[in-house]
């Protein structure tokens, strides 16, 4: 994981070393990204700057990665999985210059058009590939959008792509997230989706039976894939089901190394785990057990209420929202960031996207028919680029730690969505009638956790670090902003106004440092309730007046799912 920056479309008269000045003054606003080396490629078309954050082939793999004859330059920010299935399978040689596992885009770029390839990459990735010869640039996204990308044009109407809104803010008055799963191609100007799964429609999944056993491996092959790495790791353990689940798996594989088929022992054989909260939180007792079942080095961290606020300012200048529940979230993960960075570990495995592929909040016990609750696992995975995801990478990543999510590998992804969402429902028959979310998940994975942990209800990370924190940071927002100046909100904010003073609040600290109309634009609006999309609302009554993104909004739930 990294940071790229790109300008496309240089022309004569361009003072060319000014501008490779001014590339790496605009890149190193991202360089906590990629603190480990920085590369530069500028010819007359393109100028290309990299942040490294070394986690293959360390010693090597500098970017931008050249191909031999200099006529590609490639940057990428993120990991490819199957590239070593990717290299054995080329249609003719390539001459590879390093052991990146991303150079294979390079190689696939010279054998066919990016329709014939880019859905063949199973990784979390933001590329930007200059081919000079051609002038032509070819700028991509991962289908989820785990890693972030940005694009926007210039004063001179040059095409400019960063992986963070800091680097394209001054510069760019339209600047935009890419969307994830598209890619662009300058050689005909047109912006492609190349990610579109038949899943994505319920009549292509209804009555598809769930093989719990098939569910199981295709995870397990998941986690083992991410485990890829030339340098220390771990993974998040809050005691959820989901990153325990994750560290279950990864506790069976941890001994062995990846990369060579696990014909040697792993260079850091120990699996560490890592959990956050306020003292007395659930997730700190919870992520105890867990860590004591599967026997990895537990490191758990207290923080205080008054640490949380100080980092505030600073946490939303990094993750560049003012989404309610993605900054209460955030917080606790960009200081447990901070802790494990100090303890030199670079890469770690995280839970998130499990609660949009199963239904994993608790507003979900309310969803009418198996139709409509597809249609929200769909709709959540579409905007999911723009909440845990951000909030996984970018305050990981704010301390040079890249998170690795195997609930959103491309092939578990298409083993969990493409059987009826009858079976994920409250209740179903593949979970053993338990009135509990995620029960087809759970039932996978019998014996693999205590019972505590593997049947343990949803916890939003905010509410599972400590229910003092958000009804701290509510207390906190009260004393700063006034009945009369949120009553005017939508007088300063036309935009996505707030509605509570809290929301405020954190938009009035994003606007110092992204004051222009076309960030704000960058985050979107609506309201939740228990982190809900706008639509579901509707599944309950009651949710339109008790709309809160944090699950207490809903916490009896599973007292009148029962009645």
């Amino acid at each position: 994981m990294c940071s790229i920056f790109g300008i496309f479309g240089l022309q004569a008269g361009d003072d060319l070393p000014a501008l490779r000045r001014h590339a790496l003054e605009s890149s190193q606003r991202q360089r906590h990204r990629g603190p480990d080396w920085s590369g530069v490629y500028l010819d007359d078309g393109a100028l290309l700057v990299h942040e490294r954050l070394a986690i293959v082939d360390p010693a090597g793999g500098s970017q931008p990665l050249l191909s031999e004859d200099g006529g590609l330059a490639l940057a990428v920010n993120g990991e490819i999985y199957n590239h070593q299935q990717l290299k054995a399978g080329l249609d003719q040689p390539y001459a590879f210059q390093t052991g990146s596992d991303c150079e294979v885009i390079n190689a696939l770029y010279r054998q066919g058009e990016p329709s014939q390839w880019l859905e063949r990459l199973n990784g979390i990735f933001a590329f930007a590939l200059w081919d000079k010869a051609a002038g032509r640039v070819l700028v991509a996204r991962d289908p989820i959008g785990v890693v972030p990308l940005y694009w926007g044009h210039d004063a001179q109407g040059r095409l400019r792509v960063a992986s963070e809104l800091k680097a394209l803010v001054d510069t760019c008055a339209d600047a935009a997230q890419f969307p994830p799963g598209h890619y662009y191609d300058s050689a005909t100007g047109a912006l492609v989706r190349y990610y579109q799964q038949s899943w994505r429609e319920y009549d292509a999944v209804q009555g598809k039976p769930v093989d719990l056993a098939e569910l199981r491996e295709a995870f397990e092959r998941a986690v083992e894939r991410q485990l890829m790495s030339d340098v220390p790791y771990g993974v998040l353990l809050s005691g959820g089901l989901d990153s325990s689940l994750v560290a279950a798996v990864a506790a069976r594989y941890a001994r062995r190394r990846i990369e060579d088929g696990g014909e040697s022992e792993a260079w850091w054989p120990r699996l560490h785990s890592f959990a956050i909260g306020l003292k007395g939180s659930p997730d700190l007792a919870a992520a105890a057990i867990a860590a004591e079942a599967l026997g990895t080095v537990h490191h758990g961290f207290e923080y205080t209420f008054e640490e949380g606020l100080d980092v505030l300012p600073e946490v939303i200048r990094h993750i560049e929202t003012y989404d309610v529940t993605t900054i209460r979230a955030s917080t606790p993960m960009f200081l447990l960031a901070r802790r494990i960075k100090a303890m030199g570990v670079k890469m770690v495995l995280s839970g998130e996207g499990s609660d949009e592929i199963f239904g994993g909040y608790l507003y979900f016990h309310k969803a009418p028919d198996a139709r409509e609750f597809h249609s929200e696992l769909v709709r959540k995975l579409d905007a999911l680029h723009n909440y845990d995801c951000l909030r996984a990478n970018k305050s990981m990543m704010a301390w040079g730690v890249e998170p690795r999510v195997p609930f959103l590998d491309r092939e578990f992804l298409d083993v969990a969505m493409r059987f009826d969402a009858a079976h994920k429902m409250v209740g179903s028959e593949a979970s053993g009638g338990r009135r509990v979310e995620k029960g087809v998940l759970r039932a996978a994975f019998e014996g693999y956790l205590p019972e505590s942990i593997l049947w343990r209800q949803k916890e939003q990370f905010s509410d599972g670090v400590g229910y003092g924190w958000i009804d701290g940071l509510k207390a906190h927002a009260e004393a700063q902003v006034s009945d009369r100046v949120l009553a005017a909100a939508d007088k300063r904010f036309p935009h996505n106004p707030p509605q509570t003073k809290e929301a405020y609040y954190y938009r009035h600290v994003f606007e110092q440092y992204f004051p222009s109309h076309a960030a704000a634009e960058t985050v979107p609006g609506g309201k939740s309730i228990a982190c809900s999309s706008p639509a579901a609302i509707a599944w309950d009554a009651s949710f339109a007046a008790a709309a809160d993104p944090s699950g207490r909004a809903i916490a009896g739930v599973h007292e009148a799912a029962l009645a």
